[in-house]
């Protein structure tokens, strides 16, 4: 079993810097929409599937609200509405996924989870010198490619802007 640490003295944990090595180049992969995205599998806590989310007002539209997991608050972020995506009914196989940011749990909320594939550095492209819907493509981190298959990596330390950030920090 993997060894794990602490995370700001509550009972949401993380794999520890030893486990670094073994997760390197890791991805989970998920879907948004027709969109294939993944995230480094070192950024993630856990995943559960889709709650109810209490709103909390004065948010951005995309942060939903908070989910209790297991007695510990977490803020929830729709990747949809975060991408400027049409909104869609949560249905079975919406899942949340519990990242760390800054040392802080957020959940991701996404259409569903498909798999942990493990991506070559030689087969990750920089992120495209394009403008995309939300302004730019900062929340990429590359764009990785396996068979046929082009999926997105997202950047989790910036999908958050600053001030989204303090918010929920603050919840």
């Amino acid at each position: 079993m993997q060894e794990l640490r602490k995370i700001q003295d509550d009972d949401l944990f993380l794999a520890s810097d030893d486990d670094e090595d073994t997760q390197s180049n890791k991805f989970l992969s998920f879907k948004i929409g027709d969109e294939s995205y993944g995230i480094e599998i070192k950024s993630i806590i856990e995943i559960v599937e889709v709650q109810r989310i209490i709103e909390v007002p004065d948010m951005p539209v995309y942060i939903k609200g908070v989910v209790n997991l297991r007695g510990k608050v977490i803020p929830v972020m729709d990747l949809r509405l975060r991408f400027n995506m049409q909104e869609r009914k949560y249905d079975d196989r919406t899942c949340i996924i519990i990242v760390n940011v800054n040392n802080t749990a957020v959940g991701l909320i996404v259409d569903n989870v498909d798999e942990v594939l493990e991506i070559p550095e030689n087969s990750i492209e920089p992120p495209p010198n394009f403008k995309t819907r939300s302004g730019s493509n900062k929340f990429i981190n590359g764009l990785g490619k396996i068979s046929e298959e082009v999926k997105i990596l997202l950047d989790v330390q910036k999908i958050l802007y600053d001030e989204d950030f303090q918010k929920i920090s603050n919840i």
